[in-house]
């Protein structure tokens, strides 16, 4: 016995089925899935977007490492200074603040890139609601 066992016929205008056909082809699934998807409010994003994302998963990763490791180099020099009454050398602290102002603008990189992101995403309305009626 089949677990879907219902089937459902559309009826769409020419211009609806080629606006249909665009999306299931942007989303590289298969014309039932993207319907089942879409009708269960999955979000459902192109292949591009897609790419972006893991773009920006990969760069959130790197910039996660170097704030680990600055993170790191201030905890040895609090260590230092505590332990031994030895304030860090001018150079190490002019270095780790030139670390840090790389990462800020990394951080600013990979916020622009998200914002651009989310500016491209489309609420999907629902057809035939009261207010179109």
């Amino acid at each position: 016995m089949r677990r879907r066992n219902k089937n459902v016929s559309v009826r769409m205008t020419e211009d609806e089925y080629a606006a249909l056909m665009v999306r299931v082809a942007q989303s590289s699934q298969t014309q039932q899935s993207f319907i089942i998807n879409s009708v269960l409010g999955a979000k459902i994003s192109g292949r591009e977007e897609v790419k972006e994302l893991q773009k920006l998963n990969g760069q959130f990763a790197d910039t996660n490492r170097q704030l680990r490791g600055m993170a790191t180099n201030i905890n040895q020099m609090a260590h230092v200074a505590n332990g031994y009454g030895q304030i860090p050398q001018q150079a190490q602290l002019e270095k780790l603040h030139q670390e840090i102002q790389e990462f800020r603008k990394e951080c600013d990189a990979n916020w622009r890139l998200i914002r651009q992101s989310i500016s491209l995403q489309k609420v999907m309305e629902p057809c035939g609601t009261a207010s179109n009626m």
